[in-house]
Parts: structure tokens; sequence; C-alpha cells
């Protein structure tokens, strides 16, 4: 039996495209064992920063980058902090899919779901060593979300199957990092900077789990049937790379921003049980049940991306920034415990796979009311945030907006994010018609501290 990484699509697409797969004598097999093997991030997948200010902005801080989530963003933008401070940032989203199934529309239907976890953590102090500025930093950012929960009914019709069941599919968890960054300033208008990161499952939950459920009424070759299937897949993740920064002043009013984060193979342990039922109320000699487990070690190749930034300071209380950033999702690869490579976008193998690298554009502008002894900003952004898909990449877009107030040694800062696909994932399941319009609502609030 193949290792599995699966998506909710594929759970779908298993299930609507063979049914529970209890023909042939109930000899063949489930859809746990379909060959398809996909890693699935709800969430944006391209790896940005953290913040509520730079929410706030619209994600376009790479090129401003002057607060401790310069780690995450840019590390050369570090040595703007002229004060030991600390800093964290809470999170809220709530996430609705609006699926279609042009080919079985009792499947369609409405799911969301939402939470509240820690985003951004940090401790940051700045020092002078050997006449140049320098500084480091503690970080810990929530990066990847995986949280999900699809539940729906449908009919299975066949020549063999009548049915009618309920199927569901949760999934949990995120990839986090614990970062130490460092920037050094070399001349008074360039700095570089670099942030490790280890994402060990060791030190902290790092992983995801699923689960999936499937219970049906109805008859097979015209006797009355009742089966249950039921699946929990868990992955821990580890692995460590390196973010790189440079920022340069490049006058008084515009500042240029660079950011390279390494590609990396992270070790992934996949543990699998799995479980069913079949039973034949008028013929209970004809039962049968069955389990699985087993535990696997895999590789997943994480790619690389990189971008560029520029930030314009119009005055002291208008700044102006903008963002290009590319992430390689091409070399996205899983490799399963027995050697085959794997695109995790597809399921297949990455020799037939077509994948494209995604471009994110993301534009903001801060204002602030500086008052004698508070000020107040009003940020704005819009952006482009495409996630990868076979074929080209799914269309994503949104806005922000952003406030808070700065008094004496505290900053307080919220932000609001609107991110929404409208007609995406047809290339998931071309076969039963799919697509889904997708609306993410996210919050950040954000306190920083200085000492």
């Amino acid at each position: 039996m193949n290792r599995l990484v699966r998506s909710p699509r594929t759970f779908l697409w298993s299930v609507l495209s063979c049914g529970f797969v209890l023909l042939s004598g109930l000899t063949g097999p489930t859809f746990a064992q379909v060959p398809i093997e996909q890693v699935n991030i709800p969430s944006s997948p391209n790896p940005v920063g953290s913040g509520a200010r730079a929410l706030g902005m619209g994600g376009a801080f790479i090129a401003v980058a002057d607060d401790a989530t310069a780690a995450s963003w840019n590390p050369g933008g570090l040595i703007q902090l002229e004060r030991p401070e600390i800093s964290g940032v809470g999170a809220y989203f709530h996430r609705t899919e609006d699926n279609t199934f042009g080919t079985s529309p009792e499947a369609s239907g409405t799911q969301s779901v939402d939470l509240t976890r820690v985003n951004y953590l940090s401790a940051s102090y700045p020092f002078k060593l050997w006449g140049c500025n320098m500084i480091v930093s503690g970080n810990y950012q929530s990066l990847y979300d995986f949280t999900r929960e699809w539940k729906f009914s449908q009919a299975v019709s066949s020549a063999l199957l009548s049915a009618n069941q309920n199927l569901g599919h949760e999934t949990e968890g995120s990839l986090s990092a614990l970062g130490f960054a460092y920037a050094v300033q070399v001349t008074p208008k360039l700095s570089f900077g670099i942030t490790l990161n280890f994402w060990e499952d060791s030190l902290y939950d790092n992983g995801w789990e699923e689960k999936r459920s499937q219970n049906g009424t109805g008859t097979l070759s015209g006797f009355p049937v009742n089966y249950a299937f039921s699946r929990f897949d868990k992955y821990s993740f580890s692995g460590f790379n390196v973010n790189l920064g440079a920022l340069w002043n490049v006058t008084d009013k515009i500042t240029l921003g660079a950011v390279f984060k390494t590609p990396f193979r992270a070790d992934l342990r996949h543990e699998l049980t799995s479980s069913s039922t079949v039973t034949f109320p008028t013929a209970p000699g004809s039962n049968t049940s069955s389990s699985v487990s087993f535990v696997s070690d895999e590789k997943l190749e994480m790619p690389m991306s990189y971008g560029i930034g520029i930030a314009y300071r119009f005055s002291d209380s208008f700044t102006a920034s903008l963002d290009v950033y590319r992430t390689e999702w091409d070399d996205f690869e899983l490799t399963d415990a027995a050697g085959n490579t794997i695109s995790p976008i597809t399921g297949l193998p990455t020799s037939v796979s077509d994948i494209s690298p995604t471009h994110q554009v993301r534009l903001g502008a801060e204002y602030l009311f500086i008052q004698p002894k508070y000020v107040i900003p009003v940020r704005a952004g819009v952006f482009y945030d495409p996630a990868p898909a076979s074929g080209s990449p799914d269309d994503f877009y949104g806005f922000t907006v952003g406030t808070g107030i700065g008094i004496g040694r505290f900053i307080f800062d919220i932000a609001y994010q609107y991110r929404f696909g409208k007609d995406v994932g047809k290339s998931t399941l071309p076969d039963l018609n799919f697509s889904q319009d997708v609306d993410e609502h996210t919050v950040y609030a954000s306190i920083i501290i200085h000492f």
C-alpha cells in the first residue's frame, strides 16, 4: 500500500469517483489505498512574514522591516531597532469554502472553519561591537496552517451498490519555526541580516493530523448493507533553513530591500491507522472488518523563495511600499518510503506534473498621526497572492486595513485582511467539474514593548 499524504480534495475524488468501492465481492481497496499523494495547505501557502503592522500594509514589508518581525520578512531590517524590545502577535482567522461538484451536486455546499492562535513572539537586543551597529533576536513564527473541516452527504449509485453516505474530513495543525536572527550595519546606508529557522517537532508540536470518516446504508446486489470507514494520519515535520536579507537606504526617501529563503529537505514522520467494517443485516455471515496501521519516514522538499521591495518615504508621516515575491513550487517534492518522487500538489510523479512558480505582488501604505504624547497609524494595502496548482496557479486577491496606537514604550497594532479566490481549484478534480470560492478573514493583533 502506498504511504499517503492526502488532501480533502483527493479524499473527495476517491469517494465520488469510486463510491466506497465495495464492489467485486467487497474485496476491492477502499479510497485509503488510492495511489495519490498530496500536501494541501488551506491557508496561503506562500512563505510570508508576520505582524499586525506588516499585515495592515498589505504585506508589503520587505523594504520597511523596522520592527522585530523583520526576522521573518527581511532580517537585514532588524538593524533599524534602536532599543531592546519584546513583541507578541495573536491571530484569528475564519475561512469559508463554497464547493461545487458539477457531476455530483448533492456533495456541493459551504464549509467553514475558524481558529485563534499565537502567530509570532520575539525578543531583540541591539548593541555595538568594533564600532559597528549589530542586533540579535530570538523569534517564534507560525507560518503554515492546516485547519479545515468538511462534512457532507452523498448518494452512491452503481450497477451493484446503491447507498446514502455521510463523509467527514478534519485537518488540524501547523508548521512553525524557532528563529535566531543577527544583523549588522555594514555602512551607514547598508545592512545585512540572517535568520536561522529550526522547524523541530522534537521542541514543540510541528506537524498536522488528518481524520477521515465515511459511513453509509444501502443495498449491495440487492442485500441490505451498512458500512463504515475511519482513518487517522499524523505527520511530524522537522527541518532547517535560513532567511538572508539586505536593506539599502538609497536616499533619505527611498529604501530597497531583498530577502532569500533557502530551500530545505524536511523529515516527515507519517503514522497511519485505519479501520473498516461492512455488515449485512440479513446475512451476518458475510460481515467483514479490517484494520491497517504503519509508521513510515518520508522526505518533503520545501521550495526556495525570494523577493524584493521598495519603500518611498514621502514625509515623516507617510510611507508607501511595494513587494514582488516568487516561490519555486515546481521544486516542491515528496519522496515516500519506497523512494518514489511525487509532486505534493498534483499527487502525481514529478516527471508528469506541470507546476509553475507563484509570484506575489503586494502594495501598501502607512500614515502616522503624530501627537506630542502618542502616535496613531492608519494603514492599508492590496495584494495578489496566488496558490500553486496544476497547469497554472489559482488566483487569489485581497486587501488589508490596520491601525493602532503608540504611547511611550508601548505600541499596539491591529490589522484585518480579506483574501479571496473565485472559481479556483478546477484543475484538482477536472472529471467532477469541481470548483470552489474561498473567502478568508484574518485579524492580527500585536503588542511591542521597548526597554
